[in-house]
């Protein structure tokens, strides 16, 4: 992957001990300069983020549910939080209303820890979190797929292209 993309990867963790993460996030970091490190908005895992940042790791806070805990990722140095809209949408929360939050308090307090908007579930999350300001969507293949579709960009290129023949015919 690292060969292929010009841009962050995260790279996740799967200790729940500071000290371990710390150690898995140094040996993940050091396979590419574009990895970030990912771990979960635990105790554990702010201790980390913040040991990891204060050596220039990039760290991904992730499992973001409240604006506390983006508050707390923030505080660590997190590179960028992601809060989970679908997941919140599934039981009953308003998940973009979690973003807005997250925007306005970083913006209050000049954090430059980017807004990482997950579990994208339809292309509205990824009109929504524009509007907001998160910085960056992750969402399945199936929905990037669906923000370039409109039906009225197949009805008007098919019929552009029927008009297109019927000056084009070679006349006889």
């Amino acid at each position: 992957m690292c060969s292929i993309v010009d841009g962050p990867i995260s790279a996740e963790v799967v200790s729940v001990e500071a000290d371990a993460m710390i150690k898995e996030g140094k040996d993940l970091a050091k396979i590419h300069k574009n990895i970030v490190v990912k771990v979960p908005l635990i105790p554990e895992g702010l201790k980390a983020c913040k040991a990891m940042a204060s050596e220039g790791i990039k760290v991904n806070v992730t499992l973001c549910f409240s604006p506390t805990q983006a508050l707390l990722a923030a505080k660590a140095g997190a590179w960028c939080v992601s809060p989970f809209v679908g997941r919140l949408d599934d039981i009953s929360e308003h998940g973009m209303g979690l973003i807005q939050d997250i925007v306005t308090i970083y913006r209050n307090y000049q954090y430059k820890t980017k807004v990482l908007v997950a579990s994208v579930r339809h292309p509205q999350h990824v009109v929504e979190a524009a509007r907001i300001g998160g910085d960056i969507c992750t969402m399945p293949l199936a929905v990037f797929k669906q923000l370039v579709q409109h039906p009225l960009t197949d009805i008007g290129l098919k019929k552009f292209l029927s008009d297109w023949e019927k000056q084009n015919v070679p006349k006889g």
